[in-house]
């Protein structure tokens, strides 16, 4: 490989670096000639998209790292500037989460925002992501970053931005700042006050203690059974994340008194030092959970991610077993018990989940006749949709949920809530033991009802260039040839949402099979994969027992998944994918 010209950039990148810590990192990589690692910091920059940015920290644009965070500002100030007349008054809210570099990254996007004449409404030490979307609009500020990587390994960090709205950018905005960002100098040249200065020029404002007082009380008011309970035991984890002190403080408030924290992992630690990978979906994540859960003999375990914007949930089975729920069983619990439950609504309630999310939500609102959307992937659309049909129709927006445990309840935040979200589910528990059931008990009423649901992913990852082109003969391939029936069940309907018809033009296909039924195929927007997500609805008998009718259902969605992975090896799948 010809390094010459990523030699150039880098010495380029030099220059301009203002951390000498990166400045370093950098050196040591040209001394050690690695083209591999060299072509990887410089061939291409580090996206600005619709979730802000994300990526490994370290020296080079496709980094994390203080250079990009302060280019990436300016060019964020410099778009508020040109759009939102007021910004100067309203200012930008500052966050940030535990992990390395949190801290730096989150003083450099005040003080540059500082130095662009907005005020920064800083949060003095580590919050929730929930918190800083909650601050947006509490605040109306004009905008607001959190600085955070969610559950990403500790390697990661990112920048997450809000719009006045408190909800996730979303187009034209993305496209917007990334080209306000193209266009600004190199780093050592953006302008940048100090802390002191930014204080003595009323540009660094601290947000007081009272904030996060009223995102609790919001929260607590979510409750609709509202009593708390003092039997109900409950074992919380953090994840070595910023969720620890608020959960607690919020489960006092709401009057769970058998509050057990997963000692090992409630303080923010950035080297998650007993997990790996810290997302509750991950293998392994939970084992210090479940062995808290065993030594209390606890009913429920609620886990958050490191920025606790996500909630995964361990319910107790008749057996006596911990079983994971998952992202859509909590998504259908929560949702049908705010619309049943709920008090009475101004307007018609309004509930949004997105496209590979669990169809029976869908099914359930319908029938209770409230509202309903489903839109793309990630909480941003979610939100914003929810945003819209307030302002047109006068709905009120009562839950949203994606299968990737995000989930947020009435609007006390525009992102998705994983402590607002855990204080509801605790409520939902204690209301199912003031009826003498479990959550399991009332997910059973629901299927009895309605239908068991069961739904499955499987990713193939194709690394590279190459990759790329193989996940794109595999969604063309099926856009060209649908397929009549994926195993035993007929498609009855082809959505192929790269048309653009409903919702923004996206590269996702959908398979609506009879007798309920879904096979959702896109590619990763961030990692070389193409994800698969299947949806089989079984029916059970009268009396029958629904352990019998899971695992035949279950049965299914094997041979569902067999079968479709068939199709796309028909249509350029290799046999070889992690």
């Amino acid at each position: 490989m010809d390094t010459t010209g990523l030699e150039a950039k880098a010495e380029a990148w030099l220059r301009a670096d203002p951390d000498p810590a990166t400045v370093e990192e950098l050196r040591g990589v040209l001394a050690h000639g690695d083209p591999a690692d060299l072509a990887d910091r410089f061939l291409g920059d580090l996206e600005f998209g619709t979730a802000g940015l994300r990526g490994v920290m370290g020296a080079g644009p496709n980094r994390m790292n203080r250079a990009v965070v302060r280019r990436t500002t300016a060019g964020l100030a410099r778009y508020l500037k040109a759009h939102v007349p007021d910004v100067a008054t309203r200012g930008v809210v500052v966050g940030r989460d535990g992990r390395r570099l949190s801290a730096e990254l989150a003083e450099d996007t005040a003080c540059v925002l500082a130095a662009e004449g907005i005020p920064a409404h800083v949060f003095p030490s580590v919050v929730p992501t929930p918190l800083t979307a909650f601050a947006a609009l509490h605040l109306n500020a004009a905008a607001a970053v959190m600085v955070t990587a969610s559950h990403n390994p500790p390697e990661y960090n990112g920048y997450k931005v809000y719009w006045g709205n408190g909800a996730q950018i979303i187009p034209p905005h993305d496209k917007g700042i990334a080209a306000a960002i193209a266009q600004v100098e190199p780093a050592n040249q953006v302008p940048l006050l100090t802390r002191a200065e930014a204080r003595t020029r009323g540009l660094w404002r601290e947000l007081p203690d009272s904030l996060g007082e009223a995102y609790l009380d919001a929260i607590v008011k979510l409750r609709v059974f509202g009593r708390g309970s003092g039997s109900l035991s409950l074992v919380y984890t953090a994840m070595h994340g910023v969720g620890g002190v608020w959960a607690e403080r919020a489960f006092q408030r709401a009057g769970f008194t058998r509050f057990h924290p997963v000692a090992e992992q409630h303080q923010p630690d950035g080297a998650f030092p007993t997990v790996r990978f810290p997302n509750p979906e991950e293998p392994g994540a939970m084992d210090l959970s479940l062995a808290t859960a065993e030594r209390v003999k606890a009913d429920l375990v609620l886990a958050n991610d490191p920025d606790a914007d996500r909630l995964a949930v361990m319910a107790r089975e008749g057996s006596g077993t911990l079983r994971m729920l998952t992202g859509n069983e909590v998504g259908v619990l929560l949702g049908h018990y705010v619309l049943v439950q709920g008090p009475t609504r101004r307007g018609r309630p309004h509930v949004v989940t997105t496209i590979v999310s669990s169809t029976q939500l869908g099914d359930i609102t319908r029938e209770l006749g409230a509202a309903y959307d489903e839109v793309l992937t990630g909480f941003k659309w979610i939100a914003n949709r929810a945003l819209e049909r307030e302002k047109a129709e006068s709905t009120q927006f009562v839950f949203g949920y994606e299968e990737a445990l995000g989930y947020t309840v009435g609007t006390v935040c525009r992102d998705k809530d994983g402590i607002g979200a855990a204080i509801v589910f605790a409520d939902l528990a204690a209301w199912c033991e003031s009826r003498g059931t479990t959550v399991l008990g009332y997910l059973e009423e629901i299927q009895r009802r309605f239908g068991l649901y069961v739904s499955a992913q499987r990713n193939f990852t194709f690394p590279g260039a190459e990759g790329a082109q193989v996940i794109s003969r595999i969604m063309e391939g099926f856009r060209r040839s649908p397929p009549p029936r994926v195993g035993e069940r007929a498609v009855k309907s082809v959505l192929d949402y790269k048309k653009g018809e409903k919702l923004p033009p996206s590269n996702v296909l959908a398979f609506e099979l009879e007798g309920g039924g879904r096979v959702t195929a896109r590619p990763s927007g961030t990692e070389p994969k193409i994800k698969y997500y299947f949806e089989l609805k079984e029916l059970l008998g009268s009396g029958e027992p629904v352990q019998a009718a899971r695992a035949r259902a279950e049965a299914q969605l094997l041979k569902l998944i067999d079968a479709f992975i068939a199709l796309a090896r028909e249509r350029g799948q290799p046999e070889v994918g992690t």
